[in-house]
């Protein structure tokens, strides 16, 4: 069943450009990737970063800078903002780990401040205006993505990539750690490990597939801007996770692709679309607060229970 699940969920990822505007789709992927990190750190090892988008944004400005300046191939601009925010990732957590709860998710938001009006100074970004006319290069310096329908596979294909990298560290004996640190940080310590350690290198794998997410997104619309830094991008993706499910690898996909995609059919509405967003934040809560895949997958099991009766 999940074999056949897959190969229909890749048939439709194939066949969706031909149906549906392939840049919205794109969008979707990005905050899949993004909504992914965030929850390996918040649903794998309980810490709430509050300045997600610090690392999104921040990759997005190097991508565009790195692409704009020297003429490497798009993969080489977008593993650079990859790998910068993961340094980035590495310093929070070295300095915030050692708090946990909601001090752990003030001082990433402190971060997040700081880079946001770090970058809103620095000459290269552009200040308000942002960073405008971020090229697409060709991909290995041989495949043409300028045109969107053919860079919609390209995006596609990274964000299954990071899709398996952030399985791969789930279900391997550091994946069982950070799982450990969550449930019981007392026992994991008294067992020889040092949880910061571990809680500094989910932080910095965190980083690191969020500025993936923040390098595809500038390449996908071309430009950066302050917004993908803001403290309202960091809350979109709580939204996200606790809609999806928390603690599922599937989750954030599906809350991602159902808040981008209603955000897109509710901007004619402006600021509707933030209320429409909190009154579905709070249903969640009261009524769903496994989310959309967690509730679905305890019905089902409830179901096969009462036929195993």
């Amino acid at each position: 069943m999940r074999w056949a699940l897959i190969l229909i969920a890749a048939v439709v990822a194939l066949a969706l450009p031909f149906f549906v505007y392939p840049v919205l789709l794109m969008s979707i992927l990005c905050f899949v990737v993004f909504a992914t990190s965030f929850n390996l750190l918040l649903g794998y090892v309980g810490l709430l970063c509050f300045g997600q988008a610090m690392f999104l944004g921040l990759s997005a400005y190097v991508t565009g800078y790195v692409l704009k300046t020297t003429g490497v191939s798009l993969e080489l601009g977008i593993l650079a903002g990859a790998l910068v925010s993961a340094v980035l990732g590495a310093f929070v957590g070295f300095v915030a780990v050692r708090r946990s709860g909601i001090q752990f998710a003030m001082i990433t938001f402190a971060f997040a401040q700081f880079v946001y009006f770090a970058l809103l100074r620095a000459e290269f970004t552009g200040g308000e205006n942002g960073m405008q006319g971020i090229p697409r290069s060709k991909l290995f310096g041989v495949i043409d993505a300028s045109d969107s329908f053919s860079f919609y596979y390209v995006i596609l294909a990274i964000t299954v990539l990071a899709i398996l990298f952030c399985y791969r560290v789930i279900h391997s004996p550091f994946g069982e750690i950070l799982r450990a640190i969550r449930d019981k940080e007392d026992r994991v310590e008294s067992l020889g490990f040092r949880p910061e350690r571990f809680k500094i290198m989910a932080m910095t794998i965190s980083a690191f597939v969020a500025g993936l997410a923040g390098g595809m997104k500038a390449t996908v619309f071309q430009f950066a801007t302050l917004t993908d830094v803001s403290w309202t991008v960091s809350g979109e993706v709580i939204l996200m996770t606790l809609l999806g499910g928390l603690g599922t690898l599937s989750g954030p996909m599906v809350g991602a692709a159902i808040v981008i995609a209603m955000n897109d059919e509710l901007a004619k509405f402006g600021e509707w679309a933030l209320i429409a967003q909190g009154v579905i934040l709070i249903l969640v809560i009261l009524f769903f607060r496994r989310g959309v895949v967690g509730e679905a997958g305890a019905l089902i099991r409830r179901l096969r229970e009462r036929k195993a009766d």
